[in-house]
């Protein structure tokens, strides 16, 4: 597994990991409602259905993670990247995304790309990331 560390913030791609500590961090996120507890397995279900999950970590405290889905070949999307509040600004964002690109350019997957919400545009530009201006992403409804 790839592993990254800043001190003691620890950042690894994982199989499997606390599955509390990582609802608490899409709650925090507000990507987590609580109609979403309806599926106890949801979020191993996540974890298992990303071609990579990474966790930033301090000692047994998850503070941090990101995922990527791909077709294992050559596209992949990054997506869910979030730090706990409280640990903002100390660049784990950056260790999470360094983690994840380099786990999918080891596997010579090349054309990597997000959504980011408006407010979190400038971490993904300052990363290296673009805006598409001929593409516009779409969601069924």
């Amino acid at each position: 597994m790839c592993r990254k560390t800043q001190g003691e913030i620890k950042v690894e791609i994982v199989k499997s990991t606390d599955v509390e500590q990582l609802k608490n961090l899409y709650k925090e996120a507000g990507w987590w409602s609580e109609g979403d507890d309806t599926d106890p397995d949801l979020i191993r279900k996540i974890i298992d259905g990303s071609f990579c999950f990474a966790v930033a970590s301090i000692k047994d405290k998850i503070i941090g993670m990101g995922r990527a889905i791909s077709d294992g070949v050559c596209d992949s999307y990054i997506q869910d990247v979030v730090v706990l509040n409280e640990f903002r600004g100390r660049r784990i964002g950056v260790l999470i995304m360094d983690e994840l690109v380099k786990y999918l350019k080891s596997k010579n997957i090349n054309w990597i790309g997000l959504i980011s919400e408006p407010k979190a545009a400038s971490f993904y530009q300052r990363y290296g990331f673009s805006l598409m201006p001929e593409y516009r992403p779409f969601l069924l409804k």
